[in-house]
């Protein structure tokens, strides 16, 4: 039996009804083994970040997050396109990551949850993560096209393309952790 590899699975919207998060909690339901997807819950409880409080002691959501990327094999993300832009509560996070030791060489899929193709957001997030060490798995995000705001889980699981989606992109998370 193959050793689990944990991914964690982090959603760049703070809505409650999240198409990227039914993507992701989609995603836990198709995943084969030896993957082990855990959706990271604390984006709303980061503190804005300030170089300042960059200093032991790490603020609790910081060190939790920080934790729970060090504990993972490699990280899902899904994450909307704002005003042509990542989102600013996704961006945080990324910041507090950026002086962690828990980030650089992580695996890091991106999932592209737009059914509208928007590309804005992927390319900077993609850029951001490459400089900060993060090994990006693919060129472009792997495509799950939902079909807009207030997607759920059920949703995407009761489509044969959306899930076929989701397959190819865990089909390539399996192969690079082995």
């Amino acid at each position: 039996m193959s050793t689990p590899r944990r991914v964690l699975c982090l959603c760049g919207s703070l809505r409650r009804v999240s198409s990227n998060r039914a993507a992701l909690e989609a995603a836990r339901q198709l995943a084969p083994a030896p993957l082990d997807l855990a959706m990271y819950e604390g984006l709303a409880a980061l503190p804005p970040f300030n170089p300042d409080d960059e200093c032991d002691p790490l603020p609790v959501p910081v060190l939790a997050l920080r934790e729970a990327v060090g504990q993972a094999d490699a990280l899902l993300v899904a994450c909307p396109e704002y005003a042509h832009g990542v989102p600013g509560a996704f961006k945080n996070l990324l910041d507090w990551l950026v002086g962690s030791l828990e980030f650089p060489g992580k695996p890091v899929l991106l999932l592209n949850a737009s059914a509208r193709g928007s590309h804005h957001a992927q390319e900077a997030l993609a850029e951001i993560l490459r400089t900060m060490s993060a090994e990006v798995l693919t060129t472009q995000p792997m495509p799950v096209a939902l079909p807009g705001a207030g997607c759920t889980m059920e949703q995407v699981l009761d489509s044969a393309e959306r899930c076929a989606e989701l397959r190819a992109a865990l089909a390539c998370l399996k192969a690079e952790l082995g």
